[in-house]
């Protein structure tokens, strides 16, 4: 006997055996049950996700010999008939290969003339949107008012194709995309029935592999069936997918944890021995990020029977949340240079160095750095650059404000604070402060407004409100309680600020800065010379002041 394949032996029969498309079983169900009919029905979705077997399923529905009901025998002539093909009133019709006029025009003279054997002629129409205009305005008719005898199914993959005259003729019903839970655990139900053995963690390749469609994970899984001379192994799938293992990426984040570099060269490098795909590789990349942004700030939503669970919390509690942020963005935005880089893995590479660039760096590691003269800045995450710029004592925002005693400069600099002393210059406590990213970003946009006892009260404006997140107050206030000594609860108020913040010193530095080094350039003898030979014009934007 030979073979069928998965995609057609475990095509569902009934409604009852459909997967996912609850929504739509359920409208079908009741008008069926109501025996309230209508002549033409729509279902639009991507491939593989039900269209024509909903289809065939309510041509059985409809002709079966005990009668219209929302669940057909199965076993009478005409089901049995339907299922395999060979019912003469349900005429399948491809679109894509009968898209002339004419060719409607014939199908839909045959309509007038009563049903053979069934109690319903059912004219099934697939990709609908590939017929022609003329073809559409000539059905229009009929669609509209079909002899009783007749129903009409439609099914498209993109109906913003067809014509809007053809729509409103219809009951639309949009079949959704299967989720990767629901395949895996279709295609766990298969193998258990089919007494083939598989890991989890392939169900779960394959699953997400099908973007969205049932058969094409059917396919996949025979694929996946042949590779593995009948066994579904994860390592086999990955190999037959080109997919990259997770073990892979959990060395790309070991080495940034580590601060190794050349780890990361040498992962790279192994996948393209392999042969594997960097775009595929920067996918898996960002979705294991997404998981570990999940396992951070909502750890309940991770799945207890996820393989990968205890390492994904594991690493989660070693990462700061902004700087899962930030590697995502750098792996999506990653992916989508590859096309413009010298080669996939050329950008593949400079994606990973980006983020060794930007890894947050321990105090040890900075400290080692500066002891050894080298002349980087002490973190390369966004957090260290912001925290390296206001630490320095030269800038205008790490200085006190006007009339402030000079030895709250000398208190600022010190990593502990003594409770007793009167500080009350924002500016000078955020310099001291060891914090970074979001954190520091709020508080220099704020401004103190009261340091009293245990609380210390600070003022943002409201159009600065998108800072105001609870990791960064969390962040922040963790670091004023290490800085004072003490305990300290921290409140922010959104107001409108009455001085400037650091934020607004920091900025005004730069403007006068910029304005200094422009005055300079214009005073310049070669420069005013050449402006008044040429009729020049001095491109400010071009300036950066040293």
């Amino acid at each position: 006997m030979s073979y069928q394949v998965l995609a057609r032996k475990w095509r569902p029969r009934t409604f009852a055996s459909l997967v996912g498309q609850e929504h739509v079983v359920r409208a079908l169900t009741h008008a069926l049950t109501a025996q309230r009919l209508h002549h033409a029905y729509l279902f639009t979705g991507t491939r593989g996700v039900g269209k024509t077997t909903l289809a065939r399923i309510l041509a059985k529905a409809l002709n079966c010999e005990t009668g219209i009901t929302a669940t057909p025998c199965g076993n009478c002539s005409s089901c049995r008939e339907i299922d395999s093909g060979r019912f003469v009133d349900l005429l399948e019709v491809d679109a894509a290969t009968n898209t002339k006029v004419d060719e409607m025009r014939q199908l839909l003279e045959n309509a007038v003339y009563a049903p053979t054997r069934g109690r319903f002629k059912v004219y099934v129409i697939d990709e609908v949107h590939m017929l022609s205009n003329s073809a559409f305005n000539a059905m229009l008719k009929t669609l509209e008012e079909p002899p009783e005898h007749v129903k009409f199914i439609l099914a498209t993959t993109d109906p913003q194709k067809i014509p809007v005259t053809v729509l409103s003729r219809c009951l639309q019903f949009n079949l959704k995309q299967m989720t990767q839970p629901l395949i895996a655990g279709h295609l766990r139900h298969i193998l258990e029935v089919e007494a083939i053995s598989a890991e989890t963690g392939a169900l779960q390749l394959l699953a997400r592999s099908a973007a969205g469609s049932m058969r094409d994970a059917l396919s996949l899984l025979d694929q996946a069936i042949a590779h593995g001379a009948g066994q579904v192994e994860e390592a086999q799938v990955r190999e037959m997918l080109g997919s990259v293992d997770l073990d892979q990426l959990f060395s790309i984040l070991d080495a940034l944890l580590a601060g190794d570099p050349a780890a990361l060269l040498q992962v790279a490098d192994e996948m393209a021995a392999r042969s594997l795909s960097f775009d595929a590789a920067l996918q898996e990349m960002a979705s294991l990020f997404t998981r570990l942004q999940i396992a951070q700030l909502a750890p309940q939503a991770i799945a207890d029977d996820m393989p990968e669970r205890a390492r994904i919390l594991e690493i989660a509690t070693a990462l700061d949340p902004e700087f899962v942020q930030l590697a995502y963005q750098i792996a999506v935005h990653g992916r989508q240079e590859l096309p413009l880089a010298p080669d996939e893995q050329a950008g593949f590479i400079m994606t990973l160095l980006r983020l060794y660039a930007f890894r947050p760096v321990s105090e040890d590691e900075s400290g080692g750095r500066r002891a050894a003269g080298a002349q980087v800045r002490p973190a390369a995450t966004p957090a260290g650059r912001a925290e390296a710029e206001t630490a320095r004592p030269a800038e205008p925002r790490a200085l006190p404000s006007a009339g402030q005693p000079a030895q709250a400069t000398a208190a600022a600099a010190q990593s502990r604070v003594d409770p007793a002393e009167p500080i009350r210059d924002w500016h000078a406590i955020l310099a001291a402060l060891r914090v970074g990213g979001m954190a520091r970003e709020l508080g220099q946009h704020c401004e103190l407004r009261d340091l009293s006892g245990g609380r210390i009260v600070l003022r943002l404006s409201p159009r600065h409100r998108h800072l105001l997140i609870k990791p960064a107050q969390d962040k922040l206030q963790q670091s004023l309680v290490e800085h004072f000594g003490r305990p300290l609860q921290l409140a922010i108020e959104l107001e409108e600020v009455a001085g400037d913040t650091p934020a607004a010193v920091a900025q005004r530095d730069r403007r006068e800065r910029m304005d200094r080094a422009v005055a300079s350039v214009e005073q310049d003898g070669f420069v005013r010379e050449v402006i008044e030979m040429f009729d020049a014009t001095l491109i400010e934007s071009s300036i950066k002041p040293v």
